[in-house]
């Protein structure tokens, strides 16, 4: 029996050269996404050569990956992290990185990476982790934040504002983020006369009034007048530090005399004799009363806390270093015994 084609014009024909194509493209794709697959990670593993990781004491050139280890060795890099051992946490997460083929998992563990360098200083390699995610994932808004972050620490600031328009075309509201990078760009200047800051620094504060402490810290290292003109004694509390740690020599006894928070304070200091207990401060308070009753030596013990993240640290910040949340500090006081000498907060 003679098998005859089917002619160009049949059904047949058309149906079976259809599914030829089909297998055809589907190959192509295959065989195309496989070498896109191989040619990123032959980039990936060049690219992870740059970070010489020889001084690191934990030998992983042996050691035999399997995907059971990434989570206990994941832990133990974060532990590592924790500790300040940088140079081991980093030498974890190379090694993870190189071993590990699934593409979420290895841009969270590049993104540790990128976050460990950071913390231990290495802004170059913290900034080139960041670019190389940012360049297969340019919609990460972490590491937009960041890089920025990277940026800001190199004072690099106009190169910190260009996150703030992809943070905005993906849904982030950056308004408080530009007047902070603003404010430190204005702040870190040696060209921008005193003048020009002031103005420029009342109307940051005008536009971000969560600013206020952070500003009023830098007017009074500017100017002291014009600082007094702007502080305001209903928020004594967010100052509370600042306004202690001041000498007798930086009031403005006029706007002080106005303020009974503000005489509360400096009469605990001995600063003013006419006895005041109305602050409105708990602690401020109890160490008036006590001194308008003879007892004296009281002192303050300020410590700052991180509205986020609820960690607190000795010495107060414009970025909370766990979290790096901006205006965001806290300030906490407790009554402790005087000591001989008392050390200005760090702002």
């Amino acid at each position: 029996m003679e098998y005859i084609l089917p002619a160009y014009n049949d059904p047949l024909f058309s149906i079976l050269l259809i599914i030829v194509i089909a297998l055809i493209i589907a190959l192509v794709t295959y065989g195309w996404g496989l070498y896109k697959q191989q040619k990123e990670e032959g980039k990936l593993l060049k690219f992870l050569e740059k970070f010489d990781s020889s001084e690191c004491s934990l030998n992983t050139d042996e050691m035999v990956f399997e995907e059971s280890m990434l989570k206990p060795l994941t832990l133990l890099a974060k532990a590592f992290e924790n500790s300040g051992e940088y140079h081991k946490a980093i030498n974890i997460y190379l090694y993870l990185i190189k071993h590990i083929d699934k593409e979420a998992i290895e841009i969270e563990l590049m993104e540790r990476l990128g976050n460990t360098y950071l913390y231990a200083g290495f802004l170059e390699r913290a900034k080139s982790i960041y670019h190389e995610i940012l360049r297969r994932r340019p919609r990460n808004i972490q590491v937009l934040y960041e890089i920025g972050i990277v940026y800001e620490a190199m004072q690099q600031y106009d190169k910190a504002k260009e996150i703030l328009e992809p943070l905005s075309i993906l849904g982030e509201d950056t308004t408080a983020l530009e007047h902070f990078f603003d404010f430190a760009q204005l702040m870190s200047s040696t060209t921008i006369e005193t003048e020009e800051k002031l103005e420029k620094l009342e109307v940051i504060l005008e536009k971000q009034p969560s600013m206020y402490r952070q500003i009023i810290s830098a007017i009074l290292t500017l100017d002291l007048n014009t600082a007094w003109k702007i502080i305001n004694p209903k928020r004594s509390k967010e100052l509370l530090d600042i306004l202690w740690f001041l000498d007798h020599s930086q009031l403005d006894l006029e706007r002080v005399h106005a303020s009974e928070t503000l005489q509360t304070l400096y009469y605990v200091k001995g600063y003013l004799q006419t006895p005041m207990t109305h602050s409105g401060i708990f602690s401020l308070d109890m160490l008036a009363t006590a001194k308008k009753g003879g007892l004296e030596g009281g002192d303050l013990l300020f410590s700052y806390l991180c509205q986020k993240c609820k960690q607190s640290f000795p010495v107060s910040f414009t970025r909370c270093p766990n979290c790096t949340a901006i205006n965001s500090v806290r300030v906490e006081e407790k009554v402790v015994k005087s000591s001989p000498q008392t050390y200005s907060s760090l702002v």
